[in-house]
């Protein structure tokens, strides 16, 4: 063992006996390499000093025995510059992507992927060179140098938000628990539309719960609130499927607008060299539509070459709260994005379902059903921009009823609106509605500071009447905040309608 190593490992004998809490991450991340560290206290009763009298005549191999299974530590700020950087009495070479590292068996043993292969180098041969094949494509020397250098030095080196998907991917590879720890708490903490979806893909590949949850109740709650073009061309098929689909998507006005995300984040999927802002892009998605659908007759974009890989994202829209307004549904049948094949059905559905109502009475849903709340609900939203209060109307058509929504800062209420009616419709004022209300306010960096949601519940009204479904502390809002709402108004089950 080189002098240098020796007098690093010298320095403070006592380190070597600190016990070490087990790692939460890193080698449990990665398929078949679930099992846990042995405890090293059962080694520490009957041998307390790794220098002591009766281990003067250790050989580097028992040494490695003896500290493998703990993280040694390095006292000297010099450990990282002359036994990392410069190299100095390097007892193997580490040749990875065009590169050669000239590192020491001591401070690799700390990875658990080194640890496994240096014991049995050490025992049964001398090689003094490892070839590293990579082949996953996040891994670059800038990730594997920093994890190198990782294991010289306790102190957490320095690393960019937009650097840390590719260190964690090596730390990963290597099973450097620490460095893992410290990817993950950059991580939680940078969280934003450029760091967003990367964040989220690592966090899936590499098994960081917590982030990819925190990841993408982000997205919830940005993709629509505070859209970017940038942020859009990021978000991959997959991940805008799971947005759509979720119940919990903060939706900026009516469902007909999801559609419209839908539709230029398709567009900007397939022109990803496109360059405009926000303004622009619903325009230049359009007329890209229009001038794609002139030179196709007798069948919808989605049913063409180019937009099946869509399909699934699409069919996750709620048509059925779309094609009750007018408008919305012309938009849907002047674009010919979406199949008719798939609109005929909900057409029949909501025609049938509003005979019923009108028929039989039904006066709305009268249980709570979770997989209905999570794939059916109506989701809306508008903004507060400051204080003071406001009234507006969320309406379904004829399957529902019309619901005035007034905010003030001191509650949130709910009027069954008057409306004119019209044969049997009109014969039961009493309605059931299923809601769910969310406030939420943004800081500048476009992260809640506040949230409060009413959860699901079931509201009776009367003609005309009002009630109160959330009271507000007024000393805690802040301004511009957003409410978002989710209504059931008719349950689409069998059983009701019959």
């Amino acid at each position: 063992m080189g002098l240098l190593v020796s007098r690093f490992l010298r320095c403070r004998d006592s380190s070597l006996l600190e016990p070490q809490p087990e790692a939460i991450a890193g080698a449990s991340y990665i398929p078949g390499s679930r099992k846990r560290k042995r405890n090293s206290l059962e080694e520490l009763a009957t041998s307390s000093n790794v220098h002591g009298p009766q281990n003067q005549g250790m050989y580097p191999h028992q040494v490695l025995n003896y500290i493998y299974w703990k993280r040694v530590k390095i006292s000297s700020n010099d450990a990282y510059q002359n036994l990392f950087l410069d190299g100095h009495d390097s007892d193997i070479k580490i040749r990875a992507l065009g590169k050669t590292w000239c590192l020491h068996k001591v401070f690799l043993c700390q990875s658990g992927y080194f640890a496994n292969i240096l014991k049995g180098t050490w025992r049964e041969s001398h090689h003094g060179a490892i070839n590293l094949i990579i082949k996953n494509e996040d891994i670059d020397t800038r990730s594997l140098h920093f994890v190198f250098g990782a294991l010289y030095t306790d102190a957490d080196l320095s690393i960019t938000p937009l650097e840390v998907p590719q260190v964690l991917a090596a730390a990963c590879l290597l099973r450097v628990d620490r460095v893992i720890q410290q990817c993950e708490g950059i991580m939680k903490e940078t969280i934003n539309r450029n760091t967003v979806c990367s964040y989220y893909l690592a966090a899936e590949t590499y098994r960081l719960k917590a982030v990819k949850t925190r990841c993408f109740e982000w997205l919830l709650c940005n993709l629509m609130v505070h859209p970017s073009v940038a942020l859009y061309k990021e978000v991959d098929l997959k991940l805008m499927y799971v947005l759509a689909l979720s119940s919990d998507l903060l939706v900026m006005q009516k469902e007909i607008d999801v559609y419209t995300t839908l539709k230029i984040w398709m567009f900007l999927y397939l022109n990803p060299c496109w360059n405009g802002t926000m303004k622009q892009l619903l325009q230049h998605a359009n007329n890209w539509l229009s001038t794609h659908m002139a030179y196709v007759d007798n069948i919808s974009f989605l049913e063409s070459e180019e937009g099946l890989i869509f399909q699934p994202v699409f069919k996750k829209l709620r048509f059925q709260h779309i094609i009750c307004d007018l408008t919305s549904t012309t938009i849907l049948e002047q674009d010919r994005l979406i199949p008719m094949a798939w609109l005929s059905p909900i057409y029949k559905q909501q025609w049938l379902t509003l005979l019923r109502t009108q028929e039989y009475g039904v006066i709305g849903p009268q249980v709570i059903n979770e997989q209905e709340l999570e794939e059916c609900t109506m989701r809306c939203g508008t903004m507060i921009p400051k204080d003071g209060r406001y009234t507006w109307k969320w309406s379904v058509g004829r399957l529902g009823f019309p619901l005035r929504v007034t905010f003030t800062r001191q509650c949130v209420i709910l009027r069954q609106r008057c409306q004119r009616c019209d044969g049997s419709a009109c014969h039961n004022h009493i309605r059931n509605v299923i809601f769910r209300i969310t406030l939420v306010c943004f800081d500048s960096n476009k992260r809640v500071t506040f949230r409060k949601t009413t959860g699901y519940k079931i509201l009776t009204f009367e003609y005309k009447e009002e009630q109160i479904v959330m009271k507000l502390d007024s000393d805690v809002l802040t301004f511009p905040m957003c409410i978002f709402c989710n209504f059931l108004f008719v349950n689409l089950g069998n059983a009701e309608n019959k």
